[in-house]
């Protein structure tokens, strides 16, 4: 595809075009003339909006306490629907797993949700930049930003070409929370990145997981910091991701018109909060990743729940058709043994609350059950803003999962729909 001819300077330049770029973008083309440029380093918007496109319309899921009340997110929740035209999923028998879990301290959130698929997502995005485009937005996929100087307000691009701005809305996502750390560094913006999740994701047959024919991706938050995570059925499947220096396992399911393959995949996953003198939890989970790879042979580690209630590693033969009875859907994980690359503590809170969901929903830890791991999200950059629009120095924002503002689609897009409305206050 041929790139498009950029001008030398723009009003606003958003870099990222994930679902808070877009939100931010959208508000100020629907909003006002200003000139804008979104930039995208890669061909197509990755993160959330393409991997699965799971949303969630209900607060408080993806909007983090400390930026988001629930009168503010319940507004930009209508607005954010008003793009991306979610079909809610239906929720049935909710009560039942509801009051178990209640027995035991764990607690079963209702929460409105929609889901794309891997399959179909490529499409709404490219709609979404269509619109975008149709509104006079410059959109330039494939190009990378090399560095931002501060004072002079430019940014040079990969190709060296220099662009100037007045307000700069920064949205690169999750996995480039390292590239925001080096800007955030240039421009001088104090920030904190402490807290990390660690987790495992979990395969199962759908009939040992029976509520997902009933709560599409169930919310689910156990004692010790521990929840369920992005949960996929139908015609699902896990996939490996590559971050710097490890892999992390991740869940994507296509959309219902695909035939399914009746089996389930969530995460479990573990908050952790670090204190001096290790205060990074980016690096945290960068180190047990690159363990993993140490003892895998650079790849992640699979375990069948049989062997791990035995103390004994997964082989090969473990993954057989015998009483383990359905086949890895990641080809390339390596069996392996949890415990020896998992620290303790993290362990101890994840497998317990396993049995406490095994206890609401019997089944879910029958012995063919695969445990994955490493699954990190390292999303918890916290820059120091200096107002509620996410604006780290004049004309600076910095927003989306990246930052700390969003834990998720839509959550992100609400983030950049308040960063649009700062700008718009300055324009």
């Amino acid at each position: 595809m041929k790139k498009d001819t950029l001008y030398s300077h723009y009003d606003v330049i958003i870099v990222g075009s994930g679902p808070a770029g877009l939100g931010a973008a959208f508000k100020l083309a629907e909003n006002s003339k200003l000139s804008i440029l979104l930039l995208e380093k890669k061909k197509i918007s990755s993160g959330g909006l393409r991997n699965d496109c799971k949303q969630n319309y209900t607060y408080p899921v993806g909007f983090p306490y400390e930026h988001w009340g629930k009168e503010e997110a319940d507004v930009l929740l209508k607005e954010v629907a008003g793009h991306l035209n979610p079909k809610i999923e239906t929720k049935i028998n909710i009560e039942k797993y509801a009051a178990r879990a209640q027995k035991i301290g764990v607690d079963i959130l209702c929460i409105d949700q929609a889901h794309v698929g891997t399959d179909k997502s490529s499409k709404l995005i490219g709609d979404l930049v269509d619109k975008l485009k149709a509104l006079h937005v410059s959109v330039a996929l494939n190009t990378e930003v090399k560095a931002i100087a501060k004072e002079s307000k430019e940014i040079t691009l990969e190709d060296n070409q220099i662009i100037s701005f007045k307000h700069l809305v920064l949205a690169p996502g999750r996995a480039d929370y390292d590239w925001l750390q080096e800007q955030m560094d240039t421009l001088g913006v104090s920030y904190s990145d402490n807290i990390v999740d660690i987790g495992v994701r979990i395969e199962t047959k759908e009939e040992n997981y029976p509520i997902v024919r009933d709560y599409y991706d169930p919310k689910i938050l156990f004692p010790g910091k521990v929840r369920t995570f992005c949960t996929n059925s139908g015609c699902a499947h896990i996939v490996r991701e590559k971050y710097k220096g490890y892999y992390s396992v991740n869940g994507h399911s296509l959309s219902r018109e695909n035939e399914r393959n009746n089996l389930v995949n969530f995460a479990m996953l573990k908050t952790i909060r670090l204190t001096e003198p290790v205060v990074s939890g980016q690096q945290f989970g960068k180190i047990l990743g690159e363990m993993v790879m140490q003892l895998s042979g650079g790849s992640v580690i699979m375990q069948r729940v049989g062997d791990f209630r035995m103390g004994s590693r997964s082989k090969a033969e473990s993954f057989n058709n015998d009483l383990y009875d359905f086949e890895p859907t990641l080809k390339s994980a390596v069996a392996g043994d949890l415990s020896l690359c998992m620290p303790a503590k993290i362990l101890r809170d994840i497998w317990k609350a396993l049995k406490m969901l095994d206890t609401i929903i019997p089944g879910v830890l029958h012995p063919s059950t695969i445990i994955y791991y490493p699954e990190i999200k390292t999303y918890s950059n916290k820059p120091e803003f200096i107002d509620q629009h996410f604006c780290v120095k004049e004309g600076y924002y910095i927003i989306g999962d990246g930052a700390g503002t969003s834990r998720g689609i839509t959550g992100a897009w609400a983030s950049g729909i308040r960063a649009a409305l700062g700008i718009l206050k300055r324009a």
